[in-house]
């Protein structure tokens, strides 16, 4: 595979709250959405990523050609319920984001060298 090959990925977490969409769109998410698997159930994907344990762990089945990949990130809605201000609150937000941001920076290297 080239690098100017283009990967179809999937970043799937349960929670569906911010995690994934943070991979889908790097940083800025405020034009994004949570989507529900079954909108997605006609699309062929090389490459499924989940992003919570609870995904990794209850992962539906893809076709064979898809591989799925667990990389966990922290919760941030979880980790900011405790937090006494919203700075507090983003904090965790942005050290997740942050976390993502760098693993997505590594695609699709990281992804094609576990094939």
């Amino acid at each position: 595979m080239s690098m100017h090959d283009k990967l179809n990925v999937l970043f799937l977490c349960t929670g569906n709250s911010c995690r994934s969409q943070m991979a889908e769109a790097g940083v800025d998410i405020s034009a994004h959405r949570s989507k529900h698997l079954d909108v997605l159930k006609n699309i062929s994907f090389d490459y499924v990523i989940t992003v919570c344990d609870n995904a990794h762990e209850s992962c539906p089945l893809f076709p064979d050609k898809t591989k799925v990949v667990h990389v966990g990130f922290d919760d941030p809605p979880r980790l900011a319920r405790g937090a006494k201000t919203d700075e507090e609150a983003l904090t965790h937000y942005r050290r997740v984001r942050d976390e993502i941001r760098d693993f997505v920076a590594q695609l699709p290297e990281k992804l094609t060298e576990t094939r």
